[in-house]
């Protein structure tokens, strides 16, 4: 995931404790319909709420479109229909992150999600 930042989010968004690929449903199997015209409305609630929530756990959040859309949705397998829009870093301050913190590797990410 890291290949795709841009070098202005490549300078921060590694440091952040966790990053959240934002993705709409686009586009829609439906006889009347082309495309979802309220797909990245929704999507917007939907993060809005998420840093409202990180918020209120004491953690911060940043919103940002600087990666390549593209790569990140070919390395990951995303389906055509569903549109990598944004990304979201979520993380305690920088102050408070501790000096032995791992990450989880990319064999823990999955796509479709589970129930999905």
């Amino acid at each position: 995931m890291l290949a795709h930042l841009a070098g202005s989010s490549a300078r921060w968004a590694p440091t952040a404790s966790l990053l959240v690929v934002n993705l709409c449903h686009r586009f829609v199997e439906s006889p009347n319909l082309e495309y979802s015209e309220f797909a990245q409305y929704d999507l917007g609630q939907a993060v809005a709420h998420m840093t409202v929530q990180a918020q209120a756990m004491g953690l911060s959040s940043r919103q940002f479109r600087a990666f390549d859309q593209a790569g990140l949705a070919q390395e990951f397998g995303v389906d055509p229909d569903w549109e990598v829009t944004t990304m979201t870093a979520v993380g305690v301050p920088a102050s408070a992150v501790p000096a032995d913190r791992t990450r989880r590797g990319r064999d823990h990410l999955r796509w479709p999600a589970p129930n999905a």
